[in-house]
């Protein structure tokens, strides 16, 4: 294959619309603006969705989703975060916030499953996973819902 031999694919490119050349051309006169109006003077700017002054579509019809203001947000933590405390520690929402762990506790504290937990703590939070709750019990510490 040649640069030479390379063309575009079937139909993919057309002839330009060449705009008020004569009436021959099926786009003279007016080219096609139709006569007057707002559409037909140079310049003409509407926004994309105008339609008038009438209540456009995209504002006519209902949104989609929903948004539970009543939804707890919960600040996650990762098992595997937890290897920072010394064995035997008690681990709760002052704990996390003073290593660095989460900033702010806002509905409670979740703790997830992610990765291995080497140190026997117990933990206190407002949820656990399955699996964080196992890891938790199997490295010899205790989960606590609080």
């Amino acid at each position: 294959m040649k640069l030479s031999n390379l063309s575009p694919a079937e139909g993919s490119n057309r002839d330009v619309k060449r705009i008020g050349r004569g009436h021959g051309s099926g786009n003279g006169k007016t080219a096609g603006k139709g006569h007057k109006g707002q559409k037909a003077r140079a310049g003409r700017g509407m926004r994309p969705g105008f339609e008038g002054g009438q209540m456009t579509l995209q504002r006519r019809i209902p949104k989609r989703g929903f948004n539970n203001i009543f939804a707890k947000q919960y600040a996650e933590v990762n098992v595997d975060k937890l290897n920072v405390f010394e064995d035997g520690t008690t681990v709760d929402v002052v704990a996390l916030i003073e290593k660095g762990i989460i900033k702010k506790e806002l509905d409670g504290v979740r703790i997830l499953g992610n990765g291995e937990l080497t140190k026997n703590l117990t933990v206190k939070a407002a949820a656990f996973t399955a699996g964080a709750a196992k890891k938790i019990e199997a490295a010899g510490g205790k989960a606590e819902v609080m």
